[in-house]
């Protein structure tokens, strides 16, 4: 059995703290028991996070990966290279686990099955399908420590690699890796072409670090505002953007969020408020207000704010605010203020209500993914009775549509990509 001392890490002694590498730290000084212990832990993580073929190798190149080390923090932390000297410190620890990562786990564990693994589930993300790629020709120290560092550029480390999207929990105080985020592209979304126009091409000036601005999406509901938003976060994942969702009750928490996510400075984050709008006597839109522009501290240069509402002010102002009684001697300083939330939107995208064709070509579409197709008679009459019945013509009432269809037409076989 090979004889590695893992307590000469330097960069990666985060290593040092895990059970299946202490346990194998073990087994290298001589105790058959605790190989038995380590191959054990290594399998329970294969089931548990999917990791196949050679589990010593895997296992490894996982907790470097997902777990955080000097070289991915301060990767992270600077948006850039690392410096010299933690390169050439990075690049020593990859020498000692290099035997670790080429040869077969045997050569430590006399346990054949951890040569090849097969778990019960395998894991295949693109985060790890792109760490597979850089490292497929990697032979030497400095040929891993490059292809590490190339993966912590690109995706980062742990949850933020992991992840599209997240959530603020409001315990804890940071972000939270939202697991089944919805799939949605936007090739997925019919019609609006000038509006998606607007908001990929902002998101794109962002991410490639130019100006860009806000974006307020206002319009009809149901039109696909919320989902063009959610699409981004797909599309543009390998390229650092990311996706954080907030509730309005969380918008105290705004200059904390703006302070997490500045640690983050290799990725992008749009902050998404879905359907917002707020009150007349509602303050809490002054904590956004300071956040988008004009707080003491900076915005983030990684961060911008998407949100969604049915009210192109965002405040709602009745009739009545403007009565003959208003007592206010300076009536348009209110004015003003009532409408300088959305002004703080670079840019606005307005969503109408789609017309008939619109609307009969968002299910058409989706039928056609599920395998079902309808003759231009058949699509009209059924739609059109379908909107007549419900809230209108929107794509959320094509979407209702289509999922009636599909569960009362006992024909209808779904693809099993689908599922």
């Amino acid at each position: 059995m090979k004889h590695i001392n893992l307590n000469d890490l330097l960069i990666c002694r985060s290593l040092l703290d895990d059970p299946a590498m202490q346990e194998l730290q073990k087994a290298m000084n001589g105790r058959h028991t605790a190989a038995m212990t380590c191959a054990s832990l290594l399998i329970r993580a294969a089931e548990k996070h999917g990791i196949s073929g050679n589990l010593l190798r895997g296992y490894i190149l996982y907790r470097l990966a997902h777990y955080a080390n000097l070289a991915a923090q301060t990767t992270e932390a600077q948006a850039g290279p690392v410096g010299p000297g933690l390169r050439t410190a990075f690049v020593r620890d990859m020498e000692i686990l290099l035997p670790l990562l080429k040869s077969p786990a045997t050569a430590f564990i006399p346990l054949p099955l951890l040569d090849d693994y097969k778990p019960t589930v395998p894991v295949r993300t693109e985060a790890a399908a792109a760490l597979s790629d850089l490292l497929r020709d990697a032979e030497t120290p400095e040929d891993y420590a490059r292809a590490l560092l190339s993966y912590y550029h690109c995706f980062g480390y742990g949850d933020i690699a992991s992840y599209r999207a997240f959530r603020w929990d409001d315990t804890k105080k940071n972000i939270v890796g939202i697991r089944h985020f919805e799939s949605i592209r936007m090739s997925d979304l019919i019609g609006y072409q000038h509006q998606k126009d607007l908001i990929t091409g902002n998101t794109l000036a962002f991410i490639a670090g130019k100006p860009a601005n806000n974006v307020l999406l206002v319009g009809a509901r149901g039109t696909g505002k919320s989902s063009a938003v959610k699409a981004l976060a797909n599309e543009y994942y390998n390229r650092g953007l990311r996706l954080l969702q907030l509730t309005k009750d969380q918008l105290c928490d705004l200059p904390l969020v703006m302070d997490t996510l500045r640690k983050f400075a290799s990725k992008y984050f749009i902050v998404f408020f879905d359907d917002l709008s707020f009150e007349e006597n509602d303050a809490a839109y002054k904590n956004l207000k300071s956040a988008m522009e004009g707080g003491v501290e900076s915005r983030p240069a990684n961060v911008l704010i998407y949100a969604t509402s049915n009210r192109r002010h965002l405040i709602r102002e009745t009739w009545h605010d403007r009565g003959e009684n208003d007592s206010e001697v300076h009536r348009s300083d209110s004015v003003n203020e009532s409408i300088s939330l959305s002004d703080r939107f670079g840019l606005i995208i307005q969503y109408y209500a789609p017309d008939q064709n619109e609307y009969l070509a968002i299910i058409d579409h989706m039928l056609k993914k599920a395998g079902v197709t309808l003759t231009p008679e058949e699509l009209r009459v059924a739609g059109v009775r379908w909107e007549m019945t419900h809230s209108g013509r929107s794509g959320r009432t094509a979407e209702q549509f289509v999922a009636d269809y599909l569960g009362q037409n006992k024909t209808v076989k779904l693809d099993p990509a689908d599922n």
